[in-house]
């Protein structure tokens, strides 16, 4: 197996890197694609820079020259649901753009045409890591918007319009290019601060950490694949 593995931040590269034996490095325009194995799967690693576009152009990019079997997305989010501490772990069962607006045509927020509100991640990826995850890792919708979240009220219209977990800026535009050039994909985040109005403090304090834990479930994940 092929897998494709993206992260946003210099933090959530390095702390990926250090799994990934024999790699080799590539570069494609002005991104570093990291070939090498985890276990014995081949994995090719890039780090795409912040916000939506840049994750979509590096999810293309990945797809169109490495025919991976499936994309994982690793990195931080900040918490939007009360029972969320940081340190812990969401998987997106779903992932919605928050900032996604064509209500004045008479959609739903989040609505995308061809694609709907919603997209699911892949069910057999979804299974493999309910089926190897403990008590501190949930289940549910990850939300993405090109905005770093620190408005409490804003967090609250996301949390009750999407029902949403947690906040942060690349999963769904990911998400978004895997459904439509059908490539199973699966986004997971971990906790590095709470939306409450100074959130950026923590996330200085504990991107690196979140970013770490995340990086360690995704390879144990992955050694368990073809083992």
């Amino acid at each position: 197996m092929r897998i494709g593995i993206i992260t946003a931040t210099e933090e959530e590269i390095t702390a990926i890197k250090k799994y990934i034996t024999s790699s080799k490095v590539n570069k494609i325009f002005d991104l570093d694609f990291i070939n090498g194995m985890i276990g014995k799967n081949e994995v090719v690693l890039c780090e795409s820079g912040v916000g939506k576009v840049n994750a979509s152009r590096t999810t293309q990019l990945l797809i169109d020259n490495y025919d991976v079997d499936c994309v994982m997305n690793i990195g931080c989010a900040g918490a939007l649901k009360e029972q969320l501490n940081i340190g812990d772990i969401v998987i997106g069962k779903y992932l919605v753009q928050h900032d996604f607006d064509i209500t004045k045509f008479n959609h739903d927020k989040g609505y995308i045409p061809n694609v709907g509100i919603k997209i699911e991640s892949d069910k057999n990826l979804l299974d493999m890591f309910l089926n190897n995850i403990d008590s501190n890792v949930f289940v549910g919708t990850i939300a993405t918007g090109d905005i770093f979240c620190t408005d409490k009220n804003m967090s609250l219209k996301i949390r009750n319009k999407f029902n949403a977990d947690c906040v942060e800026m690349e999963g769904a535009a990911i998400a978004q290019v895997c459904y439509l050039c059908n490539i199973p994909f699966i986004i997971i985040r971990s906790i590095s601060d709470v939306v409450n109005g100074t959130n950026t403090i923590d996330y200085d304090k504990f991107a690196i950490s979140s970013a770490n834990k995340v990086a360690k479930l995704l390879n144990d994940i992955i050694l368990k694949l073809n083992s």
